[in-house]
């Protein structure tokens, strides 16, 4: 069933998720859609530094919108943080330097961010981690993992109550159409049961719950707008350096890292964005599903409900410790 989900999403991939796929679906885009001032509004993008969250900021700063990087080396970000100002003349950019890889750490920012700002309008869980080995970190949690998902989770949930105090509150994840070749496992956090530590595929197992994540969080709570998306096989550098087998072969076919952004972009400040349902998955500006046909990766509404019951509660260990 492995080599038909592959087989299935990498022509799906060839059609789509490429350069070419972004020209024939950006011709059916409103450009009005974009043409928003963001003057009074305030967004949080994790991984700003680089890639897709970097060209996300820069439209945001474009029209006018505060920017909060959250990115773990302090070099890179603040060469982000000043590029970003020069490049859109707006100084309502501001660093802030943390380690999603690590929880504890993730909770004392939601906690500082939370009691210091008045409003957050979105939350742009962008950044990314693709470990091609097995790594543990000090909590003794796989790295990609404890980057991707749990990570994610903790900020989200910190977070949540700044948001629904805010106007038009919007959580965006970037996630990957790699996850569908993957189903979700919900109590193999550490990818314990791999025979071979497999980097990507482990990396695809993590978009598949940032998904999930993204489908419960909507359900429950509605005051605030969630949305997943895929931003298509882009040249960035994280695809450089964590996939250069993929990069080699695909380099003329890849999309711009702004191509990339673009439904980023669109989800964060469109008011086109919520016409559609909260909790969905969008690709180039449109809901798309997130299984692939006979693809046997469904989960069950009970399934999906307990892997959200062991983030919680895996959370709480840091929570409390």
């Amino acid at each position: 069933m492995s080599v038909y989900r592959n087989i299935v999403w990498y022509m799906k991939g060839l059609r789509e998720y490429t350069k070419t796929g972004y020209e024939a679906a950006s011709k059916n885009f409103n450009a009005g859609d974009l043409e928003v001032d963001l003057s009074n509004k305030t967004y949080l993008i994790t991984g700003g530094n680089s890639g897709i969250g970097y060209n996300c900021a820069v439209e945001i700063a474009r029209r006018k919108g505060t920017v909060h990087l959250v990115c773990r080396n302090e070099k890179l970000g603040s060469a982000a943080k000043n590029d970003i100002i020069k490049e859109t003349q707006n100084e309502k950019v501001f660093l802030h330097i943390v380690d999603l890889s690590k929880p504890k750490e993730v909770i004392e920012f939601s906690k500082s961010f939370s009691t210091s700002k008045d409003n957050l309008n979105a939350l742009i869980n962008n950044a990314g981690c693709m470990a091609n080995t097995k790594t543990l970190t000090s909590d003794n949690l796989d790295v990609n993992f404890a980057t991707n998902t749990l990570g994610f989770y903790l900020l989200t949930v910190g977070l949540l109550e700044l948001l629904s105090k805010s106007e038009d509150p919007r959580v965006l994840f970037v996630s990957s159409g790699g996850m569908l070749v993957q189903k979700l496992d919900y109590d193999d956090f550490n990818f314990d049961k791999f025979s071979k530590y497999n980097g990507v595929m482990a990396y695809a197992q993590n978009k598949r719950q940032q998904v999930v994540m993204c489908e419960r969080f909507a359900k429950n709570h509605p005051e605030i707008f969630f949305a997943s998306m895929h931003p298509g096989w882009a040249d960035t550098p994280a695809v450089r350096s964590s996939m250069p087998d993929f990069y080699e072969k695909m380099k003329d076919k890849l999309r711009t890292a702004p191509q990339g952004a673009d439904t980023l972009v669109w989800l964060a400040v469109s008011p086109a964005a919520k016409k559609h349902n909260s909790g969905l998955f969008f690709q180039d500006r449109t809901p798309v599903p997130t299984h692939l046909p006979l693809a046997w990766t469904h989960t069950s509404d009970t399934e999906n409900a307990e892997f959200m019951l062991r983030l919680s509660a895996l959370s709480t260990k840091f929570q409390s410790g």
